[in-house]
């Protein structure tokens, strides 16, 4: 089968397309022919291996898994003998980035914890696009804000892929939502029911007199203190993603700011999980989620893909499609 695959850390002229052996599924796992795929900032954490402590868990001088791609939609075409949830034939969606990573290639294994099945009313890229996006935004909002219905929640960061799966969510929580984005991406989020919509470019969210019940930083740089002033009492801030200086802010200070006022300032890793796939495949099914794609490539421009991405400037997702 066909593989892109990383030999080494470093820029996207590092990848590259080769045959390699397909693998075998073992009597706890399934075998995918995968159909799409979509990048996240987690591979592009893992093609860089930066930040440096990404590497204790990635491998410290080379990538511990040569083929990069997390999520993962395609038909299931073989499967272990103790594999019950799934049959030969099934379409189906996921993130492999706890099983060894590995989509952004032809075929791939999973065990069947990884994956669900796709939702019929919608494409394979739209499936692919979905799992570590969708899931980030579902428990950034749900378990670390604790997100109630008629709060005022603003997502930082709001047109990206994890941005737009937020607003969506929130919207389907009973939220007052406001997303920030740039001016070319107003229309997308007013398009995917935001209530608010503030152009980062013309004004700075932290120095109006709004206040937030939820504040979600999916980008940016606003310092930790900044966010702190737009919550009301009471208020969480969760951080999913932005510079690396707020994020080592938000783990050193957040928890001493937590413990001596009453606002929450908390840190989310996010972990793939059947359940919360699941949730994310009803939200798809019924209408209330929906995937926004910027760009579409193939298998082998995946090199080209990453730069696109890593612009920072993405509407939505990237997908690889893999016929």
């Amino acid at each position: 089968m066909k593989a892109i695959i990383s030999p080494k850390y470093g820029s996207p002229d590092v990848l590259e397309l080769k045959e390699v052996e397909k693998p075998v599924p073992t009597e706890n796992q399934m075998l995918v022919k995968i159909r799409a795929a979509s990048i996240n900032f987690g591979n592009l954490v893992l093609l860089k291996g930066e930040p440096y402590l990404a590497r204790f868990a990635f491998g410290m001088r080379r990538p511990k898994y040569p083929i990069p791609g997390g999520d993962i939609a395609g038909i299931v075409e073989a499967v272990g003998k103790n594999v019950t949830q799934f049959r030969i034939g099934d379409e189906v969606f996921g993130d492999l980035s706890a099983c060894g990573w590995g989509s952004f290639a032809e075929h791939a294994t999973a065990p069947e914890q990884a994956l669900a099945l796709k939702p019929a009313n919608i494409t394979f890229e739209e499936a692919a696009a979905a799992p570590m996006a969708g899931v980030t935004a579902l428990q950034g909002l749900r378990d670390k804000g604790k997100i109630q219905s008629g709060q005022k929640v603003l997502i930082n960061g709001a047109s990206g892929g994890v941005g737009t799966f937020a607003v969506q969510i929130a919207k389907s929580s009973g939220a007052e939502v406001t997303g920030v984005c740039s001016t070319r991406n107003i229309n997308i989020l007013h398009s995917l029911g935001a209530d608010h919509v503030i152009d980062y470019t013309k004004k700075n969210f932290t120095q109006n007199a709004e206040k937030y019940d939820l504040i979600l930083g999916v980008n940016g740089s606003h310092p930790i203190s900044a966010y702190k002033r737009s919550l009301k009492p009471n208020g969480i801030f969760v951080h999913v993603g932005g510079t690396e200086t707020q994020m080592y802010q938000t783990l050193l200070l957040g928890p001493f700011i937590s413990m001596t006022s009453n606002k929450k300032m908390s840190n989310l890793l996010q972990k793939s999980n059947q359940e919360d796939l699941n949730i994310l495949r009803e939200l798809l099914a019924d209408g209330k989620v929906k995937s926004v794609i910027d760009r579409r490539y193939k298998l082998n421009e995946v090199a080209d893909a990453f730069r696109y991405f890593e612009e920072g400037h993405t509407q939505g997702k990237v997908v690889i499609t893999i016929s």
